[in-house]
């Protein structure tokens, strides 16, 4: 079955001395793992478009077992991205996490335009890497089904307090009067936090890049998206670990 479609190399791997295998995240068949024969041959149309972290054009053949490329054509490759160290490791940090929550098989546009759009401010700047990294953590989870309750505290129903925490094994709110250190790990979130938090998960997506964050609630959600993305994935991802040791 031939498929044409539009998908960001997420990773590759060279098989042989000329062809590639890559997972593509698409738009239309979620994440998938396809052959390009000849990738390698400088003079083949598929040598660009099927790089690391190229946005492409693509015609594939859909096998029993296995996807083809049959052609394919470059739309974006985010040059930029290369000129740093930090913002290459935080782009294949996000990859990473497409790769582990996207499934195979269905329409996965808003997964696309999430890491696309994150990819376009990293590599053109606009955004801090900073604030792009718990957007793309906390919208890609709320997306494959690990949206968490943020609308008011879970024991009393408070929709703000002075302080409140996020119970990252629950995935949900506790204000201090509720909080029990039995329930589990905690990250504090201040007001400013919380209500980043939530514009992450619950905004349109036109608007989900569009805030700012004081230097002390940035880090707040830094760490409960970061705690709240190894829990979901029961892990620490190397591309996160390799990340932060950039800093």
């Amino acid at each position: 079955m031939q498929i044409k479609t539009q998908g960001l190399v997420i990773r590759e791997q060279v098989i042989g001395e000329s062809d590639r295998l890559v997972t593509l995240l698409t738009r239309d068949e979620g994440v998938i793992r396809a052959f390009a024969r000849r990738a390698k041959n400088l003079k083949d149309s598929k040598n660009a478009a099927t790089g690391l972290l190229c946005f492409s054009r693509l015609n594939l053949y859909k096998g029993r077992d296995k996807y083809i490329i049959n052609s394919a054509l470059p739309e974006e490759t985010f040059f930029g991205l290369r000129e740093d160290l930090a913002r290459l490791a935080l782009a294949q940090y996000f990859c990473e996490l497409a790769c582990e929550t996207v499934p195979e098989g269905v329409e996965s546009g808003e997964y696309l335009r999430l890491v696309l759009n994150a990819l376009h401010f990293l590599s053109k700047g606009g955004r801090e890497p900073e604030l792009l990294k718990p957007i793309v953590e906390m919208r890609m989870l709320s997306l494959a089904g690990y949206m968490p309750d943020l609308v008011c505290c879970a024991g009393c129903g408070a929709y703000e307090a002075p302080r409140m925490v996020f119970l990252v094994g629950a995935g949900e709110l506790r204000c201090e009067d509720c909080y029990e250190e039995s329930m589990g790990k905690a990250m504090p979130l201040s007001p400013g936090a919380l209500t980043a938090m939530r514009h992450i998960i619950y905004s349109d997506f036109e608007k989900i890049f569009s805030f700012e964050l004081a230097p002390a609630a940035r880090q707040e959600l830094l760490a409960a998206a970061e705690a709240y993305t190894v829990h979901v994935l029961q892990k620490r991802p190397a591309t996160l670990d390799f990340y932060n040791s950039l800093l």
